[in-house]
Order: C-alpha cells, then sequence, then structure tokens
C-alpha cells in the first residue's frame, strides 16, 4: 500500500464516521425515530452499558479519589503546600482525570461490543436485509446505540466527579460542617465558567468519540468473515486515538 492509498483510506474512514455522526444527530432530532423498537435497544444498552457497572464504577471512583486526595495532601504538607494541595486535587481528578477514564471505562466495556456486533451484522447480511425490507439500520440499530452510550459516558462521569467531589470533602474535613465553606469558596475558583466550558465541551467530545467511532468501524466490514476482527481491531486503536487527542487538545487549550 503506497502513501497516497493510505491517506486515501485515512480520510475514507474517518469521513465514514463524520457522515455517521452528522445522520445520527439529524435522525436524533425526528421525534419519528424515536419508536419502541429504538428505545427498546437504547435502554437495554443504558443497562448493560452503565447500569449493571454501577456500583463498581462508583466503588471505583470513590476509592481513586480518596486515595488521590491523600496522597497529595500527604505530600503537599512535607512541601509546605496543603493549602493548595485541595485545589489541584480538584483541577487534576475532576476536570481531567476521571472523564478521560470514564470514556475509557466505557469504551473497553461497549465500545468493543458494540463495534464487534455491527460488524457481525455486516458480515452476516442483517444490515442489507433491513435496507431490502426497507428498513433503515440507522434508525432500528445505529442511533440506539450511539444515543445510548452517549448517555452512558455523560451520566457516570457526572457521578465520578460528584462522587470525587464529596470523598475529597470527607478526605479532608471529615463529616464536620465547618469546612463546608472553604470549600466552597475551592470549588468557585476551580470551576470558573470558562472551566466549566471546557470541561462540558471535552465530556461532550468523549461521548461522540465512544458512541459514533465503533458504531462506524463496524461498518467498515464486509460479508467475509476475516473482515470483522479488522474491523473491530482497527476501530478501537482509532478510539483510543481520538481520546488521547481530545485530552492533548483540551490540556493544550487549556495551559498552552
Amino acid at each position: 500500500m503506497t502513501r497516497r492509498d493510505a491517506t486515501l483510506g485515512w480520510i475514507r474512514v474517518w469521513g465514514r464516521a463524520a457522515r455517521l455522526a452528522l445522520a445520527v444527530a439529524v435522525a436524533g432530532l425526528s421525534p419519528a425515530s424515536y419508536t419502541p423498537h429504538t428505545r427498546s435497544v437504547a435502554l437495554q444498552q443504558i443497562y448493560f452499558t452503565a447500569w449493571q457497572v454501577l456500583i463498581r464504577f462508583s466503588l471505583f471512583a470513590a476509592l481513586l479519589g480518596l486515595v488521590v486526595v491523600q496522597i497529595t495532601v500527604s505530600v503537599a504538607r512535607d512541601f509546605d503546600l496543603a493549602a493548595y494541595a485541595l485545589e489541584l486535587v480538584l483541577r487534576v481528578l475532576v476536570l481531567e482525570v476521571i472523564p478521560l477514564l470514564t470514556a475509557l471505562f466505557v469504551a473497553l466495556r461497549s465500545g468493543a461490543a458494540i463495534n464487534t456486533e455491527i460488524a457481525l451484522m455486516q458480515v452476516s447480511g442483517e444490515l442489507d436485509g433491513m435496507r431490502a425490507e426497507d428498513m433503515d439500520p440507522l434508525e432500528r440499530e445505529f442511533l440506539p446505540r450511539v444515543l445510548a452510550t452517549g448517555i452512558s459516558v455523560t451520566a457516570l462521569t457526572i457521578l465520578g466527579c460528584g462522587l470525587v467531589l464529596v470523598t475529597a470533602y470527607l478526605a479532608m474535613y471529615g463529616f464536620s460542617p465547618w469546612g463546608f465553606n472553604e470549600y466552597s469558596r475551592t470549588i468557585a475558583r476551580v470551576f470558573d465558567p470558562p472551566a466549566l466550558v471546557g470541561f462540558a465541551l471535552k465530556c461532550l467530545a468523549f461521548s461522540l468519540a465512544v458512541a459514533v467511532l465503533p458504531v462506524a468501524a463496524g461498518t467498515e466490514a464486509t460479508r467475509q468473515m476475516r473482515s470483522a476482527p479488522v474491523a473491530v481491531m482497527g476501530g478501537m486503536v482509532r478510539l483510543f486515538f481520538a481520546l488521547g487527542l481530545i485530552e492533548v487538545l483540551a490540556l493544550a487549550v487549556k495551559y498552552v
């Protein structure tokens, strides 16, 4: 394969993902798209992606917050920087680490599964069969999975960040209410309007990447079975690349 062919293939692959994202956005704005089948598939996907692991994810987020806060505070005290420890934890853990870890978590749990599922539908001819019967695979199969995955990433991110905020307060002040005013001022400094806008945009980008790229990669499979593993592996590589790129760009915009 020449460099020109590789470049054209790269453009074609990412172009397919962009077209799918646009098509899903258009379909998502149409009330007619939300048929009983679409709602059923979306609810099942949310159940398997988020609800089944809700307790484990919550425990992980709380434990991560507790460990990171304790380590940061301990190190900061050694350097007489204890006053900045909490703000540092919130900026790093809540604004950066938790959103990225959540996106990676959902990508590993559901991204590969959705990618494989769509690829096998393509191999078996199920998607072509839907088109032959005048049923749109976009509305029946793609839209509910994209919406459910995006909702799952967003919900788990909010939950994880909320648990870290609670854990950080308990680690710093215990169950005493007397640290609430100081904690509130720290939160106000960290979560100013620009930070909130950047956080929301990054979470949206993570949700779109985790929701759209696996589905788009699955449609790259052909009727040959050997094309399914190639589509799945390529899709996951592009997904991890996209998540890393989003995080790097967010950090560059914020700090460079």
